[in-house]
């Protein structure tokens, strides 16, 4: 039933070959398919999956199953049917009978599905649960729970190493037309700031932070990018040693479009990673979105210039800069950029601060501004070169290994007879590591 085998609620990847077992903790990600989504008629697609109670509970009773066969130490579902009492009770009491802690979630406008976050209470010590409403046009939510490892690892029991994780669980917008990658975007963003205001709240330091969900995103979103310019890694990439222009080595899901694309995601944040202030990489990501919608109007360099700025001008004025924003479907709705982000916006671009962008300045903050796809390497550097010994420790996370199932799906397919959702279920065996605390913020 997969290839990571299961000692206790530890997990062995079988491509270790110490000979010394080595603990490992494993996550598992998994949008299960609610029942008021899946379609059992093709020909009517009225038809859902949820008025026919057998053929649900059947399904679920399955699903179950393999979770607790695999018995990952944390397991983030999406799609969970919180809206049917009976589906949850069922998940409630397999889970506790199996001794995990459960947290569920209610999308908001009483959409009936949601998000459940289970962790193994014998391996850790809860600390702190938070939900996290977006209020937006997908009523999207998100879960963030705070644990520590119930007991010290082996090599750290005389060491005062902090053994603290945050798990984030989330289900973002379907991409259902381009003009709703703002609002995805705008969904990330929030996880992150909520992250970081929690760790400033209760002063806490550096740790591992595991982002797990179904990002309705490829690897050659804007999402994507954005995770990655914070330092967060895909587990699943990691394990294979797929770098980030390997698109289409994988898929996670088939659409109800019939699309098969790689969306499932579970991103590692290790404490010691370099990070950008988060509101100089929104920038960036922004900035992106506004320049690819202008190359996708078949745009040059100098068409955008000559776009934004104002008649008989030889500057983009701010009045400009936000009816091209307009334009672009990125500003003038409701969830489009709020006055202040593209007041924000305007002072980054604005370098010498004199009201105007000129043709340097456009260049520079909008049409050539750093990628999102590159790191400063120069800062990592002087970021690293600092005394190991004198910083403090903290664990940190190796990615031992990442399986997909069903397996096809590893090679870029997708089973025909394959009928336990439309998702593939992904688990990350993960190694704790001692590692030093960088800075929060950099």
């Amino acid at each position: 039933m997969g290839r990571i085998s299961r000692i206790g609620s530890f997990a062995i990847s079988s491509s270790i070959k110490e000979n010394q077992q080595q603990p490992c903790i494993t996550c598992t990600t998994f949008n299960i398919l609610a029942p008021i989504y899946k379609r059992i008629d093709d020909e009517d697609p009225t038809c859902r999956e949820s008025d026919y109670r057998a053929y649900w509970l059947a399904r679920n009773h399955r699903i179950l199953d393999w979770l607790l066969h695999e018995r990952s130490s944390i397991i983030c579902l999406q799609e969970f049917w919180v809206g049917n009492e009976e589906l949850v009770n069922l998940y409630e009491k397999r889970f506790g009978d199996a001794g995990y802690a459960s947290f569920k979630l209610e999308r908001t406008n009483n959409r009936g599905d949601g998000l459940l976050i289970a962790v193994q209470k014998e391996y850790f010590n809860i600390l702190n649960y938070k939900e996290l409403h977006f209020n937006d046009c997908g009523d999207r939510v998100a879960q963030l729970l705070h644990v520590e490892l119930a007991f010290p690892c082996s090599q750290w029991r005389n060491i005062d190493v902090r053994q603290e994780i945050l798990i984030v669980n989330t289900h973002l917008l379907f991409p259902h037309d381009s003009t709703l990658s703002l609002v995805r975007l705008h969904q990330v963003y929030k996880i992150l700031q909520y992250v970081e205001s929690y760790q400033k709240d209760f002063h806490l330091k550096p740790m591992p932070i595991m982002l797990c969900g179904d990002w309705n995103g490829s690897k050659r979103g804007h999402v994507y990018k954005f995770l990655r310019s914070q330092g967060f890694e895909s587990s699943y990439d990691t394990a294979h040693h797929y770098t980030d222009a390997d698109a289409d080595k994988w898929v996670s899901h088939r659409n109800h479009r019939g699309n098969i694309c790689a969306v499932d995601f579970i991103w590692l944040l290790n404490p010691d990673k370099y990070r950008k202030l988060l509101k100089a990489s929104w920038t960036e990501a922004v900035f992106s979105m506004f320049k690819s919608l202008l190359r996708r109007a078949s745009l040059t360099e100098s068409d955008a210039f000559a776009f934004l700025k104002a008649d008989n001008e030889d500057c983009i004025t701010y009045s400009g800069f936000c009816e091209a924003l307009r334009q672009l479907n990125l500003f003038g709705h409701c969830y489009g950029l709020s006055v202040e982000e593209t007041k924000d916006l305007w002072v980054q671009a604005d370098i010498d601060g004199n009201g105007v962008l000129d043709y340097k300045e456009f260049q520079q903050q909008i049409w050539n501004s750093t990628s999102l796809d590159q790191r400063d390497d120069n800062k990592n550097e002087e970021h690293d070169n600092g005394s190991n010994d004198a910083r403090e420790h903290t664990i940190g996370f190796s990615v031992k290994n990442a399986v997909l199932f069903p397996p096809e799906v590893e090679k870029g397919r997708w089973p025909e007879d394959y009928s336990l959702s439309d998702h593939a279920r992904l688990t990350v065996v993960f190694s704790p590591i001692r590692m030093p605390c960088s800075q929060m913020i950099c």
